[in-house]
């Protein structure tokens, strides 16, 4: 009767429809398996192989990421904190040896020339005689001496502030 109707014998449509159970059936059997796989290698990653599982090592990770960062920050404020501090001490030196009295000999006499970053510090000058060491000190703001600067203390502060190469 479906045959007069359909303009065709049903026996394809049925071998048509069993055709495709039997694929879906496959399917189905290559999904299990599939699947089976899956949950096993699922297992096997969340277990580890000390038996923690995954979450207490994200956790623990978390937890160490934290510390670090807190440390980083700690250490930047450290950083920023010695910086600060190196401006005020003496980075710089420019050391000059003369003979202050040409009958002396042997360079006994010198200029020091002591600066910070913005090139604030210090002269001494130490002038040895046959009978002592007379020892001065020039204060120095800017690069600069509200005191006249002799020719070895200006060369002791042109080598602090780079501008003059020491002598070899």
């Amino acid at each position: 009767m479906i045959a007069q109707y359909l303009g065709f014998d049903s026996d394809y449509i049925i071998i048509g429809l069993t055709a495709l159970v039997c694929m879906l059936f496959l399917l189905t059997i290559v999904n299990i398996v599939q699947m089976r796989k899956l949950k096993k290698n699922y297992k096997i990653f969340m277990s580890g192989n000390t038996a923690k599982n995954l979450e207490e090592t994200l956790i623990e990770k978390l937890d160490q990421i934290q510390s670090l960062a807190e440390a980083n920050e700690a250490n930047n404020q450290k950083i920023e904190s010695l910086t600060n501090n190196l401006k005020l001490t003496y980075q710089k030196m420019g050391l000059v040896k003369y003979d202050a009295f040409h009958e002396m000999g042997g360079k006994l006499s010198f200029s020091l020339a002591m600066l910070n970053e913005r090139n604030d510090g210090f002269i001494i000058n130490a002038m040895h005689t046959r009978e002592g060491c007379y020892t001065y000190i020039k204060e120095i703001v800017d690069g600069n001496s509200i005191i006249v600067l002799s020719e070895e203390e200006q060369q002791a502060l042109s080598r602090a502030m780079g501008s003059e190469k020491a002598e070899k």
